[in-house]
């Protein structure tokens, strides 16, 4: 059968990246309190196109994937890469996943379970050079109350829901978990899927008790993930404001390289 996307293209214009996105996919992953859980990622993998190639083989993309699915640990992941890169003559091979991770949480004085999902997902590239990236973003729902709403207020303070993200170089071995934990602990105060009435008097009054801007939250985060020796990340915050128009945000990025000149 004829191959089109073997044929030859003539207008000499190289593509950086081409295959599929918003792939659904079923996949297995780390799990510090269960060693693994089942979870369905959103997959998106590249590779780059010379100018001579009309196209690629979109289904190989999926046929290499899905030997992996079932370890998407980093070493498969750019063994994966890799394979897809030389399977199809490329350069260079992308690959993103982002996926619902869950973790089973306590109310704070009932201790009620409950499940709380967090957003979370894989970033690398490999290249024919031997040169390798791999990032790991996670995603934290939290709560904030405004501390100039409380200093000015004779009683009650606004509060609203932000959102952390993080994107962190991947160099050593680390718990997501360990992370969660570490954004959380710099809000006012954590979400939970469970609250009885004296959970919810609690997570109120220590809410208001621990006043954070979008400003606060990101230097915290930040000064915690320092802390857990990353060489290089990123953290942004926004929050869904509750008596404004608009939405807060705040971001900054971490390199050692830069910070150890």
């Amino acid at each position: 059968m004829r191959d089109i996307q073997n044929e030859e293209d003539t207008r000499e214009i190289p593509l950086q990246k081409v295959g599929v996105r918003n792939v659904k996919y079923p996949v297995i992953v780390l799990d510090k309190n269960n060693k693994t859980q089942n979870t369905t990622a959103t997959v998106d993998l590249f590779v780059n196109l010379p100018h001579n190639f009309k196209g690629t083989h979109m289904s190989r993309f999926i046929q290499v994937f899905h030997k992996y699915h079932k370890d998407i640990s980093m070493q498969h992941f750019w063994e994966m890469l890799e394979e897809i890169r030389t399977k199809l003559d490329a350069q260079r091979a992308f690959g993103k996943i982002m996926f619902p991770y869950y973790i089973e949480k306590l109310a704070p004085v009932t201790k009620s379970p409950g499940i709380m999902e967090y957003n979370c997902g894989y970033e690398a590239t490999v290249s024919e050079d031997g040169s390798r990236d791999f990032y790991v973003n996670v995603e934290v729902r939290i709560a904030t109350l405004c501390p100039c709403s409380k200093a000015i207020s004779e009683y009650g303070a606004h509060n609203q829901r932000g959102l952390v993200k993080v994107k962190l170089l991947y160099t050593d071995f680390f718990w997501i978990e360990d992370v969660i934990e570490a954004i959380e602990s710099a809000a006012s105060s954590p979400l939970y899927s469970v609250l009885k009435r004296q959970d919810e008097k609690y997570v109120t009054e220590h809410a208001y008790e621990n006043p954070r801007f979008v400003e606060d939250v990101v230097r915290d985060v930040y000064l915690a993930l320092k802390k857990m020796n990353f060489k290089w990340f990123s953290v942004e915050c926004t929050n869904d404001e509750s008596i404004h128009n608009h939405d807060a945000y705040a971001y900054t990025e971490f390199s050692q390289s830069e910070n150890s000149v």
